[in-house]
């Protein structure tokens, strides 16, 4: 089964749609698949239900698909560096769904394992766990949080193999594996694509079994959010 798609555009044809329940991999602007995310755009697709630890920055990542209006609503833990979503958010043009860091995470883990709902102390006597069902256990109040499983999941490795399995670089492994598994449908992209076969095992950090579909994106711009520098003193 040939996994390797010749552009991002063509990776996700056929495959979204509008209204879908999607997940994309990244924390902050690391680790996001840049080249996706712009696919997606182009596409035109609308009324997204979008899974992400944030929604970018103004103009970039998740950023982008905010000022087109082709999401609905976030489910996101972490939303403060884009003043597009905090002004869409306070005039009621945007749903969502805020969700502790740990809790989103341990989300997409279960619905990637096929674990349809877990318990967590995390949210207990906050908004969080409004409308949601409470259950006492050794003398604890948990709040049941239901797994996560997206029609769509967009993620950025380093490197894949043509069989798929996956190696992430540093930090850009952070919620990229996870949603990954949890996708029925999940398309990656790479900075490199090798032989099956060229990876020792111990450099696969995800098996093949969970991806459909690659692309390659040699260059992405890699945009830093903060780019914080010390002083030498004396220069």
């Amino acid at each position: 089964m040939n996994k390797i798609y010749p552009s991002a555009a063509k990776a996700l044809e056929g495959v979204v749609h509008d209204g879908q329940l999607m997940a994309v991999g990244g924390f902050g602007l690391c680790g996001i698949p840049e080249a996706l995310i712009d696919a997606l755009r182009d596409s035109g697709v609308k009324d997204l239900s979008v899974i992400s630890n944030n929604a970018g920055v103004d103009g970039f990542g998740l950023g982008k698909l905010l000022e087109t209006r082709q999401i609905k609503k976030m489910i996101s833990s972490y939303v403060g560096e884009n003043k597009e979503f905090e002004r869409q958010y306070l005039a009621g043009e945007l749903q969502l769904e805020f969700t502790p860091q740990g809790t989103l995470a341990e989300k997409l883990r279960a619905g990637g394992a096929g674990i349809p709902a877990f318990f967590t102390k995390t949210g207990v006597g906050t908004i969080v766990a409004e409308g949601k069902e409470l259950r006492e256990f050794d003398g604890e109040t948990y709040v049941m949080e239901r797994g996560l499983v997206p029609d769509v999941s967009l993620v950025k490795a380093h490197r894949a193999d043509k069989s798929g399995n996956l190696q992430f670089r540093y930090t850009a492994r952070n919620f990229n594996p996870a949603v990954a598994m949890a996708g029925r449908i999940t398309i990656v992209e790479v900075e490199e694509i090798v032989e099956t076969g060229a990876m020792e095992p111990d450099q696969v950090h995800l098996p093949g079994i969970y991806v459909h579909r690659i692309v390659l994106n040699a260059t992405p711009e890699k945009r830093i959010e903060k780019r914080t520098i010390t002083e030498k003193v004396g220069v």
